[in-house]
């Protein structure tokens, strides 16, 4: 290729007499856009007949819309949501998952200067209360809702105040069918609406999790979406050379999926393929299928979604060879990758291709577009989240060992909360930073280059009762990768003698190292054949390690972790404290002295 794979780092360190450390990129953010729906228009423009996006239709073909036809939708569709009403102040609000219809509804919003409210499936089709959708309804006072099929949303609709016009692609009124909006006529209404849209306006708000109380809204404006995008392309600059294709289930209701990737899709004239499968073993075989048919040029994922995918690809080389024969680089997000997972994955992909294909990811949050920082270049540690993208100003504040607080100040960072001042003041310190809440270190303190490691969330980290800080982080990481039959953990023991964790099983992995998956027995996973295994695994894994990098006890969960409870996002982050107070039974099996039959130890023996 013409144009290289990564941009050269460079990242100028300043530090500070408080103890401080800013980090910048010496490479400035060059113009960009302020309209994301002006991506879609320039495409439109070049290539009116390339797939922007496709999905499967109910005879199991892909169906799919042009740029050409994306546009003359977008326009249609705002010139309908003018017409009923909505407005910066009453927006679109999204209760359904990725679709074309979604996306539809979503560059008509974008066009017309409507935001845009996309909410967890999980708030409508998961909860009995319907708490979180009554809040945001009360929130954001939306014009408008949409559903892909009306049926299955009606309770969490009729959950809402009444006050939004209901959308539906299927089962809704007839008179704001999909179908109504589409066979609108644009006139000079949206077309005025869309020239006076600016960076400041805004593209989206969109919820985070929310792991205790309410999920709040965070501003996401068309300028800091576009400036987003802009940094990626300077530090992938072969986007600029190949438009990208997709095979993405991640949801749309996040940033990742839909800021993050979405948003690249359009900057740069790719498709997205919608992939209706999940990280879980229910659903994974759909994302296979889809492989099988499209090879995409780059892979988005969370760890979850690799632990699954990676045994796949390697009992099946013909799957292999069509998921990595046009892909450019592996991406992960949401969690570090574990490192064996990581090797096996690149070792897999210079057997099959017989080239290097890397693998790196980046760091960020819903409230900074969200990439912060980038690891485009090659690193050794699985935690490395990279440098600095152009744009971002990085404060590193000390707070234990060598450990920092990471903050962030730039272009592509929210101006706060919908209409929540409190939290949004809470969130800057007083140079105008942002505070995530997370930790990081320097690979290399002798070089910026080298990029940062990622520590954890400060609110996770904890001491035990003897003094000793624990990284959580650092320790899941390092735990998943010396078992890879764990699918996820979390780890215990804040004001404990010592860490234990409790863990989930990755049911192909533990298939090929068992000969089958052990069946539960009520809340956990037990069998001699397993408990021998990862009593080995622990022992090798505790030799010569000090307390805080222990893991002495172990219990395999059997019911995996609850979106609706919060224990998990559905981009599949797992909350560590979540988990910890919805199973509180279960940490207090861990450290029950003597350890009950399904705890596992290193000196387990088969039973």
């Amino acid at each position: 290729m013409s144009i290289p794979l990564y941009a050269t780092p460079r990242t100028v360190r300043r530090d500070r007499p408080d103890g401080s450390v800013l980090l910048e990129s010496a490479h400035p953010l060059r113009p960009h856009g302020t309209r994301l729906a002006e991506m879609l228009r320039t495409w439109a423009a070049v290539d009116p007949g390339h797939p922007l996006v496709a999905e499967r239709g109910p005879d199991g073909a892909w169906r799919r819309r042009t740029y050409g036809e994306a546009l003359a939708a977008a326009n249609a569709i705002g010139q309908a949501l003018l017409d009923r009403g909505l407005s910066a102040e009453r927006p679109l609000l999204l209760l359904s998952g990725n679709s074309i219809g979604h996306l539809l509804m979503t560059l008509g919003a974008l066009t017309a200067g409507v935001p845009v409210v996309p909410i967890s499936v999980a708030y409508s089709l998961q909860s009995r209360d319907h708490a979180r959708i009554r809040a945001i309804d009360a929130l954001v006072r939306p014009g408008a809702v949409y559903t892909e099929d009306a049926e299955p949303y009606r309770a969490a609709v009729s959950a809402m105040s009444g006050g939004a016009v209901q959308v539906a692609a299927v089962g809704g009124p007839a008179e704001h069918s999909l179908e109504a909006l589409l066979a609108t006529a644009p006139g000079a209404a949206v077309e005025a609406a869309y020239e006076s849209v600016g960076g400041d306006t805004v593209a989206k708000i969109l919820f985070t999790s929310g792991s205790t109380g309410m999920p709040k809204g965070v501003i996401n404006t068309h300028g800091m979406l576009c400036a987003n995008q802009q940094m990626m392309r300077q530090a992938w600059p072969f986007l600029a050379e190949e438009r990208p294709v997709l095979v993405d289930w991640l949801p749309w209701s996040h940033t990742f999926g839909g800021n993050h990737n979405m948003n690249m899709v359009l900057a740069n004239g790719g498709t997205i393929y919608i992939d209706e499968g999940r990280p879980a073993p229910a659903l994974f075989g759909k994302s296979l299928a889809n492989y099988r048919e499209v090879s995409p040029t780059l892979a988005f994922n969370v760890p979850a979604g690799y632990a699954h995918l990676v045994p796949a690809l390697e009992r099946d080389r013909d799957l292999a060879e069509r998921f990595l024969a046009r892909t450019r680089l592996v991406f992960n997000a949401a969690a570090a990758l574990p490192p064996a997972l990581r090797a096996r994955l690149e070792a897999l992909a210079r057997e099959v291709t017989g080239r290097d294909i890397p693998v790196t990811g980046s760091w960020g949050t819903t409230e900074t577009s969200p990439a912060a920082t980038s690891a485009h270049f090659d690193y050794a540690d699985a935690r490395c989240i990279g440098v600095p993208l152009p744009g971002v100003t990085v404060k590193l504040v000390p707070a234990s060992g060598d450990t920092y607080e990471i903050r962030l100040r730039g272009v592509s960072v929210t101006p706060g909360y919908h209409l929540r001042p409190d939290l949004t003041e809470a969130a800057f310190d007083d140079e105008g930073f942002y505070c995530p809440g997370d930790a990081a270190g320097f690979a290399d303190p002798a070089d910026p280059d080298a990029g940062l490691l990622f520590r954890g969330r400060l609110a996770e980290d904890f001491k035990l009762s003897t003094g000793t800080f624990v990284h959580v982080g650092a320790l899941r990481t390092a735990l998943l990768s010396a078992a890879p039959v764990l699918a996820d953990a979390v780890i215990a023991g804040e004001g404990r003698d010592k860490a234990c964790a409790l863990a989930w099983l990755n049911a192909a992995e533990a298939e090929l190292v068992l000969g089958e998956p052990p069946a539960a027995d009520g809340e956990t996973v037990h069998s001699g054949r397993l408990a021998a295994h990862l009593a080995a695994v622990l022992a090798g894994f505790n030799a010569g390690a000090g307390s805080s990098a222990r893991i002495e006890r172990l219990l395999i969960l059997a019911r995996p972790p609850g979106l609706d409870a919060g224990e998990i996002t559905d981009k599949g982050y797992v909350n560590q404290r979540q988990v910890l107070a919805q199973r509180a039974d279960l940490v207090e099996l861990l450290y029950a002295d003597p350890a009950p039959a399904p705890v596992i130890t290193p000196e387990a023996r088969v039973s």
